[in-house]
C-alpha cells in the first residue's frame, strides 16, 4: 500500500482528493492536513510514503512545508497546484519535491502520478514542462543557482543520462534513447543524484535546464 498524507486547505477540495485516492486498491489515505504546519506535523507523526502537498496554505506555504518534510527525510512530496509557472515551480521543485502536477488533472493521471513518484521517479505535468523548458530556452528564467563545475564530477554517460532527465524521460524513455537496460539507467540516476548532493530526480531535470546540459 502507498501511504498518503493531503495537505490542502480547501475543504471541498480535500474531499474530492480523499475520494480519488480511496478509490485505488494500492493507496491508502492515512491523513489530511489543512495547513503547512500541520502537514509538516502530520508527516512527522504518520511517516507516509507520499504527500499530496498544496501550495498556497496559511500558517506555513507549500513549498515551505515541502523544504521541511524533505529536509527530514520524512516522505517523497508531490505538489498540486492550481498554479503552473513562476516561483510556485521553482520553488516547489528546488525544496525537493519530487513531482509537480495541476488541479485540473484527471482523476487517473493523479494516481498514476502518486504511483509514479512512489517508485521513486519524479514527475512533472507536460504542461509544466513545456513551460518550463521556454522559460529556459527564452532566457527569462532566474539566474541558475548551480555551478557548472558540479558536472566535473560526472561520467560522459552520467551527463546523457541527466540531459534526458532534463527532458523530463522516464527510466524506460532513458533506457530506449541511450539503448542500454532500464536497471541500469537507475543506477546512474541514483549515482549522479549522490554527485550532485540532489534529493530527486525532478531537481536533477531542473538543475539540466538551467546549465544547459
Amino acid at each position: 500500500m502507498i501511504r498518503v498524507l493531503i495537505a490542502e486547505d480547501q475543504s471541498a477540495v480535500r474531499a474530492g482528493l480523499v475520494l480519488i485516492l480511496r478509490s485505488a486498491p494500492d493507496i491508502d489515505v492515512v491523513g489530511e492536513a489543512v495547513d503547512g504546519e500541520q502537514a509538516v506535523a502530520l508527516a512527522r507523526e504518520l511517516r507516509p510514503d507520499l504527500v499530496l502537498m498544496d501550495v498556497q496554505m496559511p500558517r506555513l506555504d507549500g513549498v515551505s512545508a515541502t523544504r521541511q518534510v524533505v529536509a527530514e527525510g520524512l516522505a517523497d512530496v508531490l505538489v498540486l497546484t492550481t498554479f503552473d509557472l513562476d516561483e510556485y515551480v521553482f520553488g516547489a521543485l528546488r525544496a525537493g519535491a519530487s513531482g509537480f502536477l495541476l488541479k485540473n488533472t484527471e482523476a487517473g493521471d493523479l494516481l498514476d502520478a502518486v504511483r509514479t513518484v512512489a517508485r521513486g521517479e519524479g514527475l512533472i505535468a507536460p504542461a509544466v514542462t513545456r513551460r518550463l523548458i521556454a522559460e529556459f530556452a527564452a532566457g527569462s528564467a532566474r539566474e541558475p543557482s548551480a555551478d557548472p563545475a558540479v558536472l566535473d564530477t560526472l561520467t560522459r554517460r552520467e551527463r546523457e543520462v541527466l540531459s534526458c532527465l532534463g527532458e523530463g524521460l522516464s527510466n524506460a524513455d532513458i533506457a530506449t534513447r541511450l539503448d542500454m537496460a532500464e536497471a541500469t539507467v537507475k543506477t546512474h540516476v541514483s549515482r549522479l543524484l549522490g554527485k550532485l548532493e540532489l534529493r530527486s530526480r525532478v531537481q536533477a531535470a531542473v538543475l539540466a535546464q538551467e546549465l544547459g546540459v
